[in-house]
């Protein structure tokens, strides 16, 4: 397996992936999946701030990516990100989620970064548990902000230290 940037010809893999966890899952508080257009300008935002995009690859495919971007825009948050890592079905329990995270806080404490903070939905179990085997901690629950599938959905935060 490969971690590595992604660039403009990976776009069309990582919506794939985004958009199949829009349709099956809570993971993301989104009704309707994202165009091209959309997520390309998701993309180049991203890339035009100095923010990673990382994909795995696997055999050539890409199968996971992970990124970053500020928790919130004040001055004050300023060394607080916010991540996403989201992977193909296939992918998912074989380590891919973990190693583009290592990845991922490795860019954090370069770019000065100080706490990594996760918004995983209440009933993910399974992702509260990987963010808890990387050292996140749960430090707040949002009850009943999000709402999908015809159901009112929880949000818990969870935080890492990246840069003590």
């Amino acid at each position: 397996m490969l971690i590595r940037d992604a660039g403009e010809a990976d776009v069309a893999a990582i919506l794939v992936i985004y958009n199949e966890v829009i349709a099956t899952s809570t993971a993301i508080y989104n009704d309707d999946p994202f165009s091209c257009t959309e997520f390309s300008g998701w993309f180049c935002g991203r890339v035009a701030a100095g923010l990673p995009i990382l994909v795995a690859e696997h055999d050539g495919k890409v199968v996971g990516f992970a990124s970053f971007a500020p928790f919130r825009e004040r001055p004050g948050f300023r060394f607080t990100v916010e991540h996403s890592v989201h992977l193909t079905a296939e992918a998912r329990g074989q380590q891919v989620g973990s190693a583009l995270m290592q990845v991922l806080f490795a860019r954090a404490q370069a770019l000065g970064k100080h706490v990594m903070v996760g918004a995983v939905d209440a009933e993910n179990e399974a992702s509260i548990r990987f963010h808890e085997k990387l050292g996140f901690v749960q430090t707040g629950v949002l009850r009943q902000i999000g709402f999908k599938f015809d159901r009112w959905l929880d949000l818990i935060y969870l935080q890492k230290y990246i840069n003590e």
